[in-house]
């Protein structure tokens, strides 16, 4: 988007895969994370996998949130944020047990007080204790907390998620193929295992959503939130306030609440799915950071992506779209649009996945297909228009 790069910020990340493309890239160049030998034990049938990844920018809305109606629970859910995107992250890999997570949380202390630390560290320990009752199992090992605030204007929530996972069990993206349909997972609604409607947008985009659907009252009171170089026509440029309402559905959220939802881990389904159907997943991609562009990276050079079948998006993008008056092709690009899990799978197994998600309480259906291609691309049918990357 061009005012997402004007904020400072890339959809792709070009700059970063530039900065990386020496790098090795681990045993399966396709994989959804970079994996290696065993070094840990020395057992040639594991391999070992790190990942690091977090909340992003939406810390800083649940600062505002939390400053402007004193709902100080907001912070739990950013807990949430940072692990589930190293965790679902480390799903597409196959890998859903006998994890070990370490938090990496840097703080302006000026501005956050031990209250909101502490609203994290049990955020986290909740979400783990609800994952283990799922047989998802992972070692809280503590952390870093550090008190930076020459580096970091209000608070940065972080993590590093490992995990030893034997080779046979793993999905490399290497088996998808001509002929395969891919089965989205929804990202919104409310499944078993949440408390309340998420909105499905996730933990990416955040910095536009920010900018483009809140007012400039949060320029005025809270410049903490953002870089004060920035052009003042791109920094909270919207029309809502935090406490406004907005309609989905049965419910009447306020729009914070939307922009705030916790990230939806897909943790229960997929420890289902791998220990069910292991055969029958060809690939697993998180559409996280890229949207639905995400596949490109990883689906084999000669193939054609086609979705043609995608959640019609819930209301949130619809806010973000009619504030930031960006196109669809920006849309796709930056957000997962309702759709953050995709299952490469046969015409033949997708029928048993999308029953076993619905189990769950999660809406599942194929949203496309792969076809055989000179040159790998990626073909999104908006209802509206079709996009061609």
């Amino acid at each position: 988007m061009s005012l997402y790069n004007e904020r400072g910020v890339s959809a792709q990340k070009e700059d970063v895969h530039n900065a990386i493309k020496k790098l090795d890239a681990g045993l399966y160049p396709k994989a959804f994370c970079k994996m290696y030998p065993d070094f840990l034990a020395g057992d040639n049938s594991y391999v070992n996998i790190m990942h690091a990844d977090g909340a992003g920018t939406k810390s800083i809305l649940a600062y505002l949130y939390w400053k402007e109606t004193g709902d100080i629970s907001v912070w739990k859910g950013i807990a949430q944020d940072a692990i589930v995107m190293n965790l679902d992250d480390l799903l597409c890999v196959g890998v859903y047990d006998g994890l070990v997570f370490n938090s990496t949380i840097d703080r302006n202390k000026k501005r956050i007080p031990g209250e909101v630390l502490e609203q994290v560290i049990s955020g986290s320990q909740e979400l783990f204790d609800t994952l283990s009752s799922f047989g998802v199992n992972i070692r809280y090992l503590g952390g870093e907390t550090a008190d930076v605030g020459d580096v970091v204007r209000t608070i940065a929530v972080n993590g590093t998620m490992t995990a030893r996972w034997p080779k046979e069990k793993i999905i490399t993206n290497e088996k998808i193929k001509a002929g395969d349909v891919i089965v989205g997972l929804a990202s919104f609604g409310k499944c078993s295992y949440e408390k309340e409607y998420n909105s499905g947008l996730g933990s990416n985009g955040l910095t536009s959503a920010r900018h483009d659907v809140l007012n400039k009252y949060y320029a005025e009171n809270y410049p903490e939130t953002f870089e004060p170089s920035l052009n003042d026509e791109v920094v909270y440029i919207g029309k809502y306030r935090m406490t406004d309402t907005v309609v989905t559905g049965e419910n009447i959220l306020r729009v914070g609440k939307l922009l705030l939802s916790p990230t939806r881990t897909y943790a229960p389904v997929l420890k289902t799915l791998l220990e069910q159907q292991f055969d029958d997943i060809h690939g697993l991609i998180h559409c996280s950071g890229g949207g639905q562009t995400k596949c490109l990276k990883y689906i084999p050079e000669k193939v054609k992506v086609v979705k043609d079948n995608l959640f019609t998006p819930p209301v949130i993008f619809d806010v973000i779209q009619d504030a930031s008056k960006a196109d669809d092709r920006e849309m796709y690009q930056v957000f997962n649009m309702g759709c953050r899990m995709e299952i490469y799978t046969s015409e033949k197994a997708a029928d048993n996945i999308i029953k076993t998600a619905g189990q769950f309480g999660i809406d599942a259906r194929v949203i496309g297909r792969v076809e055989e291609a000179q040159e790998q691309s990626l073909e999104i049918h908006t209802g509206k228009d079709i996009i061609r990357f």
